[in-house]
């Protein structure tokens, strides 16, 4: 009988060496975005984040979400070092419509063989975001799969967990008629209707050099999304906001009105939403209707605010503080036959 010839993990496809140092290296990047209330360090099964003393009536607030086909992108164009940021601007942004602070964010990745350096890269983004947002990157999971994934690919997921006083906590509630939709600029497409993006891009010969606005057109698709986090915070402190949204799959038609209570609808000035070069060079590229622009991509606005018109200038004058364009683009309406209405 022939003896079998010994495998071990690394025969297998998965180099726990490979692991170890990753750990490793990404260690200092974790570290600069702890926050007091982090217990423990990177490493252990379970991550602690302390909540004593913070809130009265906490609500936690939890999110999740990856960077869709962005991913290809960066991976074709061998861009790792800010996809991070979109996947924690992704999650972040979306807890932060509930008037959540951030507290800690979790990340996954996922890869066929691990790149050290390729991973590390990642990271530092991820841990970039989560300085800018201010929350802390308190744990992750590194998985690799021999065979799930072709050479040079990767996946992403992200989960953050934020809080928010139970009073203070914006459900929509509070949004009347009259009230003016508030937008604010976004840095590109962020991370949405990249399988339409990619497939434009790609029909049109991958003009990476292509200036559009005084960038080149590469470097304008692969803007990270922009965190809103700081200064939307500062906002609440400051002003009382009925609403907020953000703007991602499902474009502009499809997000602010999942806070309108009932009743209500939103018209939208479309001679407000001027689009930024990029989204210009994708509809006129793409052939693509207006319709299809408006429910596919941001078009320029990353967030939008639900205020009292007696309140525009006064949050106005603290978002140019912060170096947020902005400008109002609707208003709060009876619902009629359609809830949405771009006019």
């Amino acid at each position: 009988m022939t003896t079998p010839t010994p495998l071990t993990y690394r025969d297998a496809g998965v180099d726990i060496d490979a692991g170890n140092e990753l750990v490793e290296r990404i260690k200092p990047l974790v570290k600069r975005t702890f926050r007091p209330e982090v217990m423990g360090g990177l490493g252990g099964f379970g991550a602690l984040f302390d909540l004593a003393g913070k809130y009265r009536e906490p609500v936690l607030v939890s999110g999740t979400d990856g960077v869709g086909t962005k991913l290809k992108l960066a991976q074709q164009l061998g861009r790792h070092d800010s996809i991070g940021i979109d996947l924690v601007g992704m999650c972040v942004n979306d807890v932060l419509v509930q008037g959540a602070e951030p507290l800690f964010f979790l990340d996954y990745f996922a890869t066929g063989k691990l790149d050290v350096d390729t991973t590390v890269a990642v990271v530092s983004g991820i841990a970039k975001g989560c300085e800018l947002a201010g929350c802390a990157l308190i744990g992750g999971e590194t998985a690799e799969m021999p065979d799930m994934y072709g050479p040079g690919e990767y996946d992403l997921a992200g989960f953050t967990v934020g809080a928010v006083e139970k009073s203070q906590l914006l459900d929509g509630a509070k949004v009347r008629e009259g009230d003016v939709l508030l937008g604010i600029a976004s840095s590109g497409p962020h991370s949405n209707g990249y399988s339409l993006i990619r497939r434009i891009y790609d029909r049109a010969g991958r003009p990476a050099d292509l200036d559009v606005g005084g960038v080149k057109l590469v470097d304008a698709l692969m803007a990270p999304t922009t965190l809103y986090v700081k200064p939307v915070l500062d906002l609440l402190g400051k002003h009382a906001l009925h609403a907020m949204a953000h703007i991602t799959g499902g474009g502009l038609t499809e997000n602010i009105i999942r806070v309108i209570p009932d009743g209500l609808g939103l018209d939208i000035e479309a001679s407000a939403i001027e689009l930024p070069p990029v989204f210009d060079w994708l509809q006129r590229e793409g052939a693509v209707a207006r319709e299809e622009m408006w429910r596919t991509f941001n078009c320029g606005i990353g967030f939008v605010l639900v205020l009292s018109p007696g309140d525009v200038a006064a949050v106005s004058a603290d978002l140019q503080r912060h170096g947020l364009a902005h400008r109002a683009i609707g208003k709060v309406v009876k619902a009629g036959a359609e809830r949405v209405r771009i006019g």
